[in-house]
């Protein structure tokens, strides 16, 4: 059977190009998805409206089938009705839902430290001398004021002996002066000699005088270059390495014993800048044993090649050796979200948590693709989704399963 004009316009209808549909004509508050109801009725209304010419003079069989204003009007009402948001909601989302507390995490993480001594010091001579001796070995632990090193203090000690013999001079004519002054007081009280005669006396006791004092400080100066014939460390101390050998000849400042200091030992750390606001119950490791160490400061600057900042700590107990390796241990006191709780809604990271029974999407400003997020945005006593999570929407409704 040929086709009749009606297939014909039909069929032209039905497989028209589709254009998108048009928010235009529709109620405030509805776009295209969600009220196409309402464009039907548009597009009848726009049937009833337009005539229709026949082509090719053709009768129009179509126009039979138009609806009429009263007979479309019930069923736009029942069009209208589903398009309303009661009939287009969708039903509420079972989903399981857990206390944020159950689902975030505390990470321990771990930094590289190193055990350093305050002093790393080269011990040197102050006089010019040879060495006579070296009686510590590397690897060495001594006391405070242990001697490192003796040079040979011959010339020292006869420098010190030609000022003792120089005071007990200045002593000896100090002691006549004031004999002469005190018999020259008795001879001008009884008008025997000049007040001129008298003064002169005085002026040379003075003289005298000060002469004892001028060589009482060189022998003392001369006793401090006897005692610096012994070099000692100034503190307790761990024997790197010796400098020098027995037999050299040492200058002031030739470097002998490079010694550690054992009694200022900290803990150096490189942290991330991040994580230099939530150490706490921090512990130093090193090659299996464990150290208690305690907060000194941590460093506002920050390095230029690798972007950390240095945090030193006090060791609380025996320390380590110096120099020692390790990490240094801390849990976060922070709470961080698993990855597996982030979904992404347009260009935001974040997790949905139940609030009234509707689900609310918190985006998390510093999540990253795959690493636990920082909950610091997270209310607490949050009721976290946990399955289900994927399907939500922001102001869906829930259902616990």
């Amino acid at each position: 059977m040929p086709p009749t004009p009606v297939r014909k316009k039909w069929k032209k209808w039905l497989t028209r190009p589709r254009k998108p549909p048009s928010n235009r004509f529709l109620p405030q508050g509805k776009t295209a998805g969600s009220a196409r109801p309402f464009l039907f009725v548009h597009y009848l209304y726009k049937r009833r409206a337009r005539p229709q010419p026949s082509p090719g003079g053709v009768v129009d069989t179509m126009h039979a089938f138009r609806l009429s204003l009263p007979t479309m009007h019930p069923l736009a009402l029942f069009l209208i009705g589903l398009a309303s948001p009661a009939a287009l909601a969708a039903p509420p989302a079972a989903v399981t839902l857990i206390p944020l507390s159950a689902a975030v995490v505390h990470p321990v993480r771990e930094a590289p430290a190193q055990a350093v001594s305050l002093n790393h010091s080269k011990l040197s001579a102050e006089i010019a001398a040879r060495i006579d001796r070296i009686p510590v070995e590397p690897g060495q632990r001594i006391a405070r004021h242990a001697v490192v090193a003796e040079l040979d203090c011959g010339d020292a000690r006869l420098a010190a002996e030609r000022a003792e013999a120089a005071l007990a001079s200045a002593q000896a004519r100090l002691k006549l002066a004031r004999q002469q002054l005190q018999r020259n007081s008795e001879l001008a009280a009884k008008n025997f000699i000049s007040g001129d005669a008298l003064d002169t006396r005085k002026t040379e006791v003075d003289v005298v005088a000060a002469d004892v004092k001028l060589n009482q400080a060189a022998v003392n100066s001369a006793h401090r270059e006897v005692g610096k014939c012994a070099v000692k460390t100034p503190f307790p101390a761990i024997v790197e390495m010796r400098l020098a050998q027995v037999g050299e000849w040492a200058s002031p400042g030739t470097p002998l014993v490079q010694v550690w200091d054992t009694s200022r030992l900290q803990l150096a750390v490189q942290l991330q800048a991040t994580d230099a606001d939530a150490l706490a119950d921090a512990r130093f490791v090193s090659q299996g044993r464990e150290s208690a160490v305690k907060l000194l400061r941590v460093s506002p600057a920050l390095d230029p090649s690798a972007r950390t900042r240095e945090a030193r700590f006090t060791f609380v107990g025996t320390p380590p050796a110096p120099g020692s390796h390790g990490v240094l241990r801390w849990r976060d006191p922070r709470a961080w979200l698993p990855a597996d709780y982030l979904v992404r809604r347009g260009k935001a990271l974040g997790a949905f948590i139940a609030v009234d029974g509707v689900a609310r999407f918190v985006a998390l400003p510093s999540a990253q693709e795959g690493r636990p997020a920082l909950a610091t945005a997270l209310p607490r006593d949050a009721r976290l989704v946990d399955q289900g999570r994927f399907a939500l929407q922001d102001g869906m409704k829930l259902t616990a399963r």
